[in-house]
Formats: C-alpha cells, sequence, structure tokens
C-alpha cells in the first residue's frame, strides 16, 4: 500500500511541478516576447509551490528523507534509540494531526464558508487549501507504518 502510495504521490507531485514550470515560462515569455502580462500565471505558480512544499513535506516524510541531525543519537545505546525514535515519531504525529489535518480543514472550511476566491484565477481558496489535511493525513499514514517498523530495526551501536 505504501508503495502505491508513493508512486500517486510522486505523479502528482511531478504534475504540479510541470504546471508551475509552464506558468512561470507562459509569464516569462508573454512579458518579454509580447509585452503582456498575466497575472493569473503568477498566482498559479504560487499555489503550485505552497503545494509541492506541503505535499512533498508530506513524501519526504514517507521516503525517510527529513533532515535530522544524528551526532547524539549515534551516542545513544540501541534502546535508548528505538525510544527516541518512537518519541519523534510522536511529535511528527501530533503536528501532522494538530497542525495540518485539524487546523488544515478548519482553514479549508472557513475559506469555503466564506466564499474566499482568489484574485486571478478565482478558484476557491479551499481548494488551495485542501492539500494541508491531505498532506496531514498522508504524513499520519507514513508514520504510522514507520512506528510499526521501528521495532524490527537493529540499532547497533556501530550503525553509522
Amino acid at each position: 500500500m505504501i508503495s502505491v502510495l508513493n508512486k500517486v504521490t510522486e505523479n502528482i507531485l511531478v504534475g504540479v511541478f510541470f504546471v508551475m514550470t509552464l506558468s512561470v515560462v507562459w509569464q516569462v515569455m508573454s512579458r518579454y516576447l509580447f509585452n503582456i502580462s498575466a497575472s493569473w500565471t503568477e498566482e498559479l505558480a504560487r499555489f503550485c509551490l505552497m503545494w509541492l512544499a506541503v505535499l512533498g513535506a508530506a513524501y519526504i516524510t514517507g521516503k525517510r528523507g527529513h533532515i535530522e541531525i544524528d551526532y547524539f543519537f549515534d551516542k545513544f545505546s540501541p534502546s535508548q534509540k528505538r525510544r527516541l525514535d518512537y518519541f519523534v515519531e510522536t511529535l511528527i504525529l501530533i503536528f501532522a494531526v494538530v497542525i495540518l489535518i485539524i487546523g488544515g480543514a478548519y482553514l479549508m472550511y472557513m475559506t469555503f464558508y466564506l466564499e474566499q476566491k482568489s484574485p486571478a484565477l478565482q478558484v476557491p481558496l479551499g481548494l488551495v487549501y485542501c492539500i494541508l489535511p491531505i498532506s496531514g493525513a498522508l504524513m499520519v499514514v507514513y508514520t504510522i507504518d514507520y512506528m510499526k517498523q521501528i521495532k524490527n530495526i537493529n540499532y547497533s551501536i556501530n550503525e553509522s
């Protein structure tokens, strides 16, 4: 299931990056070749960048590629490493649920309720912000999956 989730997320990220690239290229071309400034391209690129950042963070969480400082971690015993790993994953889980899922869903709800639309594209901002709870849910799935694997990890003292 995780591999399918990774593949779908990768494809969405590539698609969003492609749309953002086309938007920026069109903005530059229209401005310098045709002397026309299309305001919607800047807004679309900004929304794509937001989606790339938030969805990319969830994807990196699943790939275990986020930044970590392991200087002190390597000095712990294997049982301490396992406990610390659980603690860090619990913090990630709390962040994903409270900030991304609950906070993101509330932001999404409020923008739909207030019928806010983006100035240039006129899309409901709730659609733009829907990536927050989606990414939060992905982080929860990835984190729970990793927490199930922690008990099988060999935390040897000489591990580098």
